[in-house]
């Protein structure tokens, strides 16, 4: 009653049920946070009403949809409610980590082992498919495991720009999806419909199996092109250990023209599913050299994401009552590590609260000073050195432009 009379929602009654943790991640229009919620932990995503002025449609598509999904391989819905300038969407929280993390972490992990992780994934896609839904954004960051239990079940995640299709042949037209696991058809903008789902399906299985993608063009117009030619190569030196009837999953996912792809019914009937003809060799070394190469990258990508977090905060209309973490950098860093980390245990304080007490921004238990891993330290680095270096042939170009416009000046002088 005393929130309805501060001019909150109804439904913003629901917020004092959950104690905020870290954050999990942030994009244009939010962020998302964990939290303890009556049934546990949860993540809940924080969306900026003002950042989907005019597109509001958007978040209650996604509502929509996530509560119409049930199925054991994909995150469940809990619950949503709003306040005044925010929308919250609550969803299962995966704790067991994500695809390529967790497989680093056991002993060996097989071709056979990888064709039941992507039978998993497979089914996902399919039952989605089936409830004519596209996720659009298929990649190993958004496949989690539910729980570190041996035996936890494959989770996809991630429904923010899924599409839930008026009917079957609708066909989509906006950029989504991530780069290097967007179909051709997505960034050449010619319309596209659930084949993206197993194009990135594809790139997946792929980079499961030998430790890199099929396709690594590092600009956009490159990667275009490689992808439009479909030109898969499996080199011997790392494929030689794998089956053909692998290799032929693949290429039936990995075809250039979406009509030309196989189905998610038809690659749930592929021989290679069955795990009988699939060998027993071990693909570890080469998942662990991927997760190397991607934990580099994942650096500028903290710092990118601490970038966000602040530029979200800057949009908030009751910053006294905040959602946002008050370290942002130190919340981005968080964001990446395990959830049994000291940091990532502290005490979280009341709902909603980021002050120093608690929320991401706490220092850790021990009552330490707030430390930030050697990963991100690199990335900031980095980041300092790249922008000194822009600097500097900024002004070696300004420099350069003014001679050349002092010598121009001196010749026309000169001829006068």
């Amino acid at each position: 009653m005393l929130n309805r009379l501060h001019g909150q929602p109804e439904s913003y009654d629901k917020k004092s049920k959950y104690r905020f943790g870290r954050t999990l991640g942030a994009g244009t229009y939010g962020i998302v946070r964990e939290a303890d919620g009556p049934t546990g932990k949860v993540a809940i995503k924080i969306i900026l009403k003002k950042n989907v002025k005019g597109n509001e449609q958007m978040v209650l598509d996604e509502l929509d949809m996530l509560q119409r999904l049930k199925h054991p391989h994909i995150v469940k819905f809990v619950d949503w409610f709003e306040s005044r300038d925010k929308y919250y969407i609550v969803t299962e929280l995966a704790t067991g980590g994500e695809l390529f993390d967790r497989i680093c972490e056991q002993g060996k992990f097989t071709e056979k082992d990888a064709s039941q992780t992507i039978k998993q994934v497979l089914g996902a896609v399919d039952y989605l498919h089936q409830n004519n839904v596209v996720h659009r954004d298929l990649k190993p960051e958004n496949l989690l495991y539910l729980t570190k239990a041996p035996h936890s079940d494959l989770v996809l995640a991630d429904f923010g720009i899924a599409k839930m299709l008026d009917n079957k042949d609708e066909v989509l037209t906006t950029m989504a999806g991530s780069f290097g696991y967007a179909a051709p058809e997505v960034m050449l903008k010619k319309g596209h419909g659930k084949p993206v789902d197993m194009w990135s399906l594809g790139v997946i299985t792929y980079t499961l199996l030998c430790g890199y993608s099929p396709f690594r063009s590092e600009n956009l117009q490159d990667l275009i092109d490689e992808c439009s030619n479909a030109a898969v190569v499996f080199h011997e030196r790392y494929w030689k250990d794998v089956s053909d009837d692998a290799k032929d999953f693949i290429m039936k996912l990995l075809q250039a023209k979406p009509e030309d792809r196989a189905t998610s019914k038809q690659a749930l009937s592929h021989r290679w599913l069955k795990g009988e003809t699939a060998t027993d060799h071990n693909l570890l070394p080469e998942i662990k050299a991927y997760l190397t190469k991607a934990r580099l990258r994942r650096g500028i990508e903290l710092v990118k994401l601490a970038n966000r977090i602040e530029a979200l905060k800057m949009h908030e209309d009751d910053p006294t009552n905040s959602d946002f973490p008050e370290d942002s950098t130190l919340a981005a860093d968080q964001s990446k590590r395990s959830s049994s980390s000291p940091i990532a245990q502290t005490n979280q304080g009341n709902s909603g609260s980021s002050s120093s007490k608690g929320g991401a921004g706490a220092a850790n238990k021990d009552g330490g000073k707030r430390t930030l891993s050697k990963t991100i330290k690199g990335a900031i680095f980095r980041e300092v050195v790249l922008a000194k270096v822009r600097e500097m042939r900024e002004q070696e170009q300004t420099l350069k432009i003014a001679e050349e416009v002092e010598k121009e000046a001196r010749r026309k002088s000169f001829q006068a």
